[in-house]
């Protein structure tokens, strides 16, 4: 939680660093959680929307979440609607291990670049008693080949726990207090609808203006 001074000073520190979702990549090492480059430009995490956005949604979920599988939707719109963000998932499995099962599940999705599919399908999904022969089941039915999924999730399983553990170490240190959490442009911001999103970019679109 964001109570402690170690935490608070990381948040601000990170919010300078970052202030730009397009600013100049930092000079800190590739490895560092705090780095602009591990939270923007980490090649494990997956990426929608406009490549060239001029604003940067990174979204911190978890798929046991109400409140994400609630926001899902208005999310996919105001990406869709507006045209100009860069849409970063950050999978962030921090309630139960039902969560985990389903984060690298998706992850390994993207392999096959069918990880917006699984993505919508896991958040319909998951509870926290869902098994893995469930969840397979689901991402099948949405058209993710399940053969080489497992086997995607075989040969790449490391590189998907080190993202994970990327992303935890993210939001622990930046003191992120909950699912969701949406790092828009400068701004944090955690349960939002739709006018929630649209005011958000705006808003980080007049800052970089101020710039």
């Amino acid at each position: 939680m964001m109570n402690s001074p170690r935490r608070l000073a990381a948040a601000l520190a990170f919010a300078a660093a970052t202030a730009l979702s397009l600013a100049p990549h930092s000079a800190v090492a590739k490895d560092d959680p705090l780095s602009r480059e591990a939270m923007y430009e980490d090649p494990d995490a997956p990426v929608s929307g406009n490549p060239k956005g001029d604003v940067t949604i990174v979204a911190f979920l978890d798929y046991n979440c109400p409140y994400c599988k609630k926001s899902v939707g208005d999310l996919k719109r105001i990406v869709r609607d507006d045209g100009k963000i860069r849409l970063i998932y950050k999978e962030w499995p921090i309630l139960g291990n039902a969560s985990k099962l389903a984060s690298r599940l998706a992850l390994a999705a993207n392999y096959q670049g069918k990880y917006e599919a699984a993505h919508e399908a896991l958040m319909r999904a998951v509870n926290h008693s869902s098994t893995r022969a469930q969840l397979v089941k689901a991402l099948g039915n949405a058209g993710i080949d399940t053969t080489r999924l497992e086997a995607d999730l075989a040969a790449h399983g490391k590189d998907i726990d080190r993202a994970l553990a990327r992303n935890d170490a993210q939001g622990d240190i930046v003191g992120f207090q909950g699912a969701p959490t949406y790092l828009i442009g400068p701004l944090v911001s955690s349960t939002l609808d739709y006018a929630g999103f649209k005011r958000a970019v705006a808003d980080a679109r007049a800052r970089q203006t101020a710039q």
